[in-house]
């Protein structure tokens, strides 16, 4: 007879969706019903928080644009009184205001644009569930580990053994807290490469904008000398630089600054202040969102949106200002023509002093000649192939061009099957880069 006192059941994810269309309501059921989770709908906010006082959910996703309650407002009732429950906004490009407003009143986990892309939202759904669960482990193993510590004061000191019995467990429940704490802020990373990841699903010269110009901009700097905190603010701030545009229409998005006229100039100068609201509410994330808002300043004081000068530029926003226009004048979003790397690289050094800090441009002319003779050790390898502990050496994205895992992700065991098993499902190879240069 098998023993299955050990093992329970994991129950299905509860879901309310609430949307003023029930056509809307339709189409999300019809894609998130067969992955196994308990779908509830409704078709007001109102009722959306009658089905809450009812019955506990582990996700809300909302539509924005609702009557007598929107999506914002609902949205921060539900943090309010619920706080455990993860909240998804669904929301339209020209709603940024509102957006933002949900955002800082809603504390939402993530924001996805309508129309939706079917594997974008189910992979949304996925990380908010899996993040929500990781915090949840997380919170019992401390409480765990507080429990074991009050037993240990308990314990008599004569009582050797069972000091050092006591010990050893506190120190496995110790590493499966580092444990969840890494796979933590690894879900951490991704998900803002995900977020940044949201501009470019639109195309044009915005594809792979932000993911070069945040490897360029670590690079940067590290070369600076800048400290280790100083460089994964650039970093995040690199990948969310133009995250003030999501709500710019189409047309606006893919004009180069040179041909805007007054108004779509004045539209354009408002993104990075949109930038920083939107990532203000993160407490990891408020130096990253001085940087966002202050890297279109000039080092003559003559950029915006607030006028700085010189050395009153934050350091990452004045580097990330040469990395981030280094990048814009070769894929043509600054001016109409696209230059070459050397006509952008002497592009800078013209500006140098004016447009830009001169010692930041010094050390990224040094830079681009260190990188020219840099040899990338990888490989490709296929999913079947891949072990525990390779290191990615890319980004790992799908046919579609959805992230799904972020450079320097480590792989383990589930991991690699979760490659496998979609390898599988899309019947086509996956090749994963593998670094080859780590010992």
């Amino acid at each position: 007879m098998t023993d299955t006192s050990s093992t329970q059941e994991i129950p299905p994810a509860s879901i309310l969706l609430v949307d003023d269309e029930p056509s809307i309501l339709s189409s999300l059921r019809r894609l998130l019903r067969p992955v196994g989770y308990r779908i509830h709908t409704a078709e007001s906010g109102r009722a959306g928080l009658d089905i809450l006082e009812q019955e506990p959910m582990d996700l809300v996703i909302s539509d924005m644009r609702m009557p007598e309650m929107d999506g914002a407002k609902f949205l921060e009732q539900v943090r309010r009184r619920w706080p455990a429950t993860t909240r998804i906004l669904l929301t339209g490009y020209a709603d940024v205001t509102s957006t933002i407003e949900a955002i800082n009143r809603g504390e939402i986990y993530r924001y996805v644009s309508k129309p939706w892309d079917d594997n974008d939202l189910t992979l949304v759904v996925r990380d908010a569930l899996e993040s929500a669960r990781l915090r949840n482990e997380n919170t019992r193993l401390l409480a765990l580990t507080q429990a074991q510590n009050e037993k240990l004061t308990d314990l008599n000191a004569n009582l050797e053994d069972k000091v050092k019995q006591r010990t050893s467990e506190i120190e496995q429940v110790n590493s499966f807290l580092n444990l969840a704490n890494d796979r933590l802020k690894q879900n951490f990373l991704v998900s803002i490469k995900m977020f940044s990841g949201l501009m470019e699903l639109r195309g044009g010269a915005m594809s792979g904008h932000s993911r070069r110009v945040a490897d360029l901009a670590r690079k940067l700097a590290v070369r600076h000398g800048l400290s280790p905190k100083e460089q994964q603010d650039v970093f995040f701030a690199a990948l969310l630089h133009d995250v003030g545009k999501i709500g710019f229409p189409d047309n606006l998005l893919t004009r180069p600054v040179s041909k805007m006229n007054g108004d779509d100039l004045g539209h354009y100068r408002k993104h990075a202040i949109a930038g920083e609201s939107a990532l203000m509410p993160l407490d990891e994330l408020k130096d990253v969102s001085k940087i966002v808002r202050s890297h279109h300043e000039r080092f003559d004081g003559q950029g915006f949106p607030d006028g700085l000068q010189g050395l009153g530029i934050p350091l990452g926003a004045r580097l990330l200002s040469v990395v981030n226009d280094y990048d814009g004048l070769q894929i043509g979003t600054l001016a109409e023509k696209r230059m070459s790397a050397d006509e952008a690289k002497a592009m800078l050094v013209q500006s140098r002093g004016k447009r830009y800090d001169p010692q930041i441009v010094d050390t990224f002319i040094e830079l681009l000649g260190g990188l020219a003779h840099e040899v990338v050790r990888e490989s490709a390898v296929s999913h079947a192939d891949l072990k525990v502990g390779m290191v990615l050496s890319r980004d790992l994205v799908s046919r579609d061009g959805v992230m799904l895992l972020s450079a320097d992700y480590i792989l383990d065991v589930s991991l690699i099957k979760q490659i496998q098993e979609y390898a599988r499902r899309e019947s086509h190879a996956v090749l994963t880069y593998i670094r080859t240069d780590r010992r």
